[in-house]
């Protein structure tokens, strides 16, 4: 940062991302996978918070405000944490591969891997809620439902949900490289994913848990679950790489 500037400009933040990026891809394959479960795993609890006060207040409008207001708790631990999360992945890498297209190999490694084991652990996290005897029925009900609902859609609605969804992730990616105080990267990372929250927006990795949940129960059939999953992902990556990356790489590279 230029020295006496009050707040980073788009080019500091775009190095920023960049050797966040260079650190994440230069990780082994077990460390991606392990710290993507957690991740997948983790945002469940966005969900699960969710689920929980819709039980305990109802389906009202005002519940539905307290719900959102807590579904960041997920990605603040996730985030947070630096732990793995796909949609992170879709501005970090690109940033890269938008400046050197060597790392295209690297970065579909990376989207792989890490895609593969949020999945995973949003199903081993929806298993263990639906399966155990750890919540009560009508918050294991209250998140089946969100599932379900999240669900029942067709491809076109789905698709452009995960846009929005991925251009609130990636826009949280791109602003807390702009400051290094866990404070304000959690008060950036609340307010946007609230209106994931409060919009209902899909999400690849937490949305998946919840219809996960569905699909454990037998509320959600398999078949659906795979082609809301197929337009939520591609939605996500859309919205991230395609508009925030792009246009932030944009605003940085053009007219250098």
């Amino acid at each position: 940062m230029a020295e006496g500037r009050v707040r980073p400009s788009a080019e500091d933040i775009y190095e920023s991302v960049k050797r966040d990026a260079h650190e994440e891809l230069e990780r082994p394959v077990p460390a991606l996978a392990v710290s993507a479960l957690f991740a997948g795993a983790t945002l469940g609890f966005s969900g699960l918070a969710s689920a929980a006060v819709l039980s305990e207040l109802g389906a009202s409008t005002s519940a539905h405000l307290v719900a959102a207001a807590f579904y960041p708790i997920g990605f603040i631990a996730a985030i947070v944490g630096r732990a793995q999360l796909f949609t992170e992945n879709t501005l970090y890498p690109m940033t890269l591969v938008f400046d050197e297209r060597r790392h295209v190999g690297v970065t579909a490694r990376l989207w792989s891997v890490v895609w593969a084991a949020n999945i995973l652990g949003a199903f081993l996290f929806a298993l263990l809620v639906v399966q155990s005897s750890a919540l009560t029925p009508s918050i294991v009900h209250e998140l089946s439902k969100l599932g379900h609902d999240a669900a029942d859609g067709g491809f076109q609605p789905n698709f452009w949900s995960g846009v929005l969804a991925g251009w609130l992730l990636a826009l949280v990616a791109w602003l807390i490289e702009a400051t290094d105080h866990a404070t304000g990267q959690i008060a950036l990372i609340w307010l946007l994913t609230f209106v994931i929250g409060l919009a209902s927006l899909d999400h690849c990795v937490s949305t998946t848990g919840q219809v996960l949940a569905g699909v454990v129960d037998g509320s959600v059939p398999f078949g659906r679950f795979a082609g809301w999953l197929a337009a939520v992902t591609l939605g996500n990556i859309v919205g991230g790489t395609a508009i925030v990356g792009l246009a932030n790489y944009g605003q940085v590279r053009v007219g250098e």
